[in-house]
C-alpha cells in the first residue's frame, strides 16, 4: 500500500481515529484482491501520473482502497463523501494521516458543510470527477460550469447517478463524457445485488434488532437491488412482498417466487417497508395512514426523497428516538411507524455498507474507468458510455482466479461455430 504524508488541507473529525481506520482499511483490502492486481500494475505503469481526480463516494473502507490504488497510478486525488451518513470517520482520518489524501467528510455533517465539502473537491480543479449520486457532476453543470473545459470525463457509481446523467444526456447539456460505472455486468449485477441485499438487511438489523424470520418485508422496487433485497429478506424467513411500477419487473418478481401487489394494499400487512426504487415519493400520506402499529421503514435508495418524511411529520403528534437510528413517529391515532436512519441509505447510515469481496469488482471498474478516459483524452464525446465488454470479462476472470475458480475454455470449433452462418440444422 503506497503511503505519503499530506500537505493539502482536509476536514475531517479527528485525525487521532488514523490508527483504527488503517487496521480497518488494511482487513478490507484482504477481500479485494483484483483491486490489489490493478494498484499492483498501476504502481509500475504509473497510467494516472499527474492527473487531478476528485472523488465524491461514500468514504469506507473499501473506498479507501480505491484511493490508494489510484495514488499508485499517479493521481492527485481527493475525497469528499457522497452521503452525509455514510463516512467512516476513523477511515476519513488514515486517509488523511497514512496515506496523504486529502478527504473532506464529517459522519453527520449538516447540509451546508455537505455541500462545502463538495466545492472543496471541486477547487482541485478535476480532470476527472468520481461519482456516487451525480453530485459533483450536478454542480459542475450548475454552479461550477467554469471546470468543464479541463475535463476529461467522469465515472458515475449508482443507478440514481446514471439517471440524473441521461436525462442531461437527452437534454443535450452533457458538457463531458461519462462512464456509467453502474452499468458494467461486474457492477450492477454483483454490486447491486448481492451487495445491496445483505448490507441492507444488515443496516435494518443492526438499527432495529427486528426478527426477520416470519415477518412481512416489503420490497419497494425489483431492480438489481430489490432483486437482491429480495432474495436474501426471503433468505432470513420472511415473507416477501414485491411492489412495482414496471410491469415486466413485476411479472419476473412472480416468476421469481414473490407475492406482488400495489404499496398501499402491502402497507396493512408490513412489518418491514424498504424502498430501493431511485426515485421520489414512493412512500406517501396514503400510505402512512394504513401501516400497522410499529411497522419499521427503511430506504436503500441513494438519496432521501423515497419516504415523504415531512408528511410523516404532519401527521404525527410527537417524534422521539426509539434507539440509535430509529426514529418513532406516534401518529394522532396512537399508531407508531419507526423511520431507520432518517430515511438516509441505511447499509451505510446504519451499518458498513456493501462487503468488501463485492466491491471490489466495483473499484477495479472505477480504477480501469479513469484509466481508460485518460487513454482516450480527446477522443470521446459528450455521451454516456460503458467500459469495454473485454474489460468487464477481465475483472471476471480475475475475480474467480483470487477465488481459486477454474472454468473451461471455448474450443477452436466452438468459436468459430459462433462466429458462423453457414452451420444449420
Amino acid at each position: 500500500m503506497s503511503k505519503g504524508k499530506s500537505s493539502a488541507k482536509s476536514d475531517v473529525k479527528d485525525i487521532k481515529l488514523a490508527p483504527v481506520g488503517k487496521r480497518r482499511i488494511e482487513w478490507a483490502r484482504r477481500n479485494m484482491p483484483v483491486l490489489q492486481l490493478i494498484e499492483k500494475r498501476f504502481l509500475k505503469e504509473k497510467p494516472l501520473k499527474g492527473l487531478r481526480i476528485s472523488a465524491c463516494l461514500h468514504v469506507t473502507t473499501e473506498t479507501a482502497n480505491l484511493m490508494i490504488a489510484l495514488k499508485a497510478g499517479g493521481a492527485d486525488s481527493v475525497l469528499c463523501a457522497s452521503n452525509p451518513l455514510s463516512t467512516q470517520d476513523d477511515v476519513a482520518a488514515s486517509l488523511v494521516r497514512d496515506f496523504g489524501i486529502p478527504v473532506f467528510a464529517i459522519k453527520g455533517e449538516a447540509h451546508d458543510t455537505y455541500y462545502r465539502h463538495i466545492h472543496a473537491a471541486l477547487d482541485h480543479k478535476p480532470q476527472i470527477t468520481m461519482d456516487d449520486g451525480a453530485d459533483l457532476v450536478s454542480q459542475i453543470h450548475g454552479k461550477r460550469n467554469s471546470l468543464a473545459s479541463q475535463m476529461l470525463g467522469s465515472t458515475e457509481e449508482t443507478t440514481t447517478g446514471v439517471i440524473r446523467l441521461r436525462s442531461l444526456e437527452r437534454k443535450k447539456l452533457l458538457l463531458f463524457p461519462v462512464l456509467a460505472v453502474n452499468d458494467s455486468k461486474t457492477k450492477h449485477f454483483f454490486d447491486n445485488r448481492y451487495g445491496t441485499g445483505q448490507s441492507t438487511l444488515d443496516g435494518v438489523i443492526r438499527a432495529t434488532n427486528v426478527l426477520l424470520s416470519g415477518a412481512v418485508f416489503v420490497v419497494c422496487g425489483y431492480g438489481w437491488c430489490g432483486r437482491g433485497l429480495a432474495q436474501k429478506a426471503r433468505g432470513m424467513g420472511a415473507q416477501v412482498i414485491v411492489t412495482e411500477t414496471d410491469a415486466l419487473k413485476a411479472l419476473e418478481a412472480i416468476m421469481d417466487g414473490f407475492q406482488v401487489m400495489p404499496l398501499r394494499k402491502a402497507c396493512p400487512l408490513a412489518d418491514v417497508i424498504v424502498t430501493v426504487t431511485g426515485n421520489t415519493g414512493v412512500i406517501r400520506k396514503e400510505h402512512f395512514e394504513v401501516m400497522k402499529d410499529g411497522a419499521i421503514i427503511a430506504n436503500s435508495g441513494h438519496f432521501n426523497v423515497e419516504i415523504d418524511i415531512p408528511e410523516l411529520k404532519k401527521l404525527s403528534k410527537r417524534v422521539r428516538i426509539a434507539r440509535e437510528f430509529v426514529d418513532e413517529y406516534l401518529l394522532r391515532d396512537g399508531r407508531r411507524i419507526h423511520l431507520v436512519a432518517g430515511g438516509r441509505l441505511v447499509n451505510l447510515a446504519a451499518a458498513e455498507g456493501h462487503p468488501a469481496s463485492v466491491m471490489d469488482m466495483s473499484f477495479a471498474n472505477q480504477a480501469l474507468g479513469a484509466e481508460f478516459l485518460k487513454k482516450n483524452e480527446g477522443r470521446l464525446e459528450r455521451k454516456i458510455y460503458t467500459l469495454p465488454e473485454a474489460m468487464d470479462n477481465k475483472i471476471a476472470f480475475l475475480k474467480l482466479k483470487a477465488m481459486g475458480i477454474a472454468i473451461d475454455q471455448l474450443t477452436a470449433e466452438q468459436r468459430s461455430y459462433l462466429t458462423s452462418w453457414e452451420l444449420g440444422t
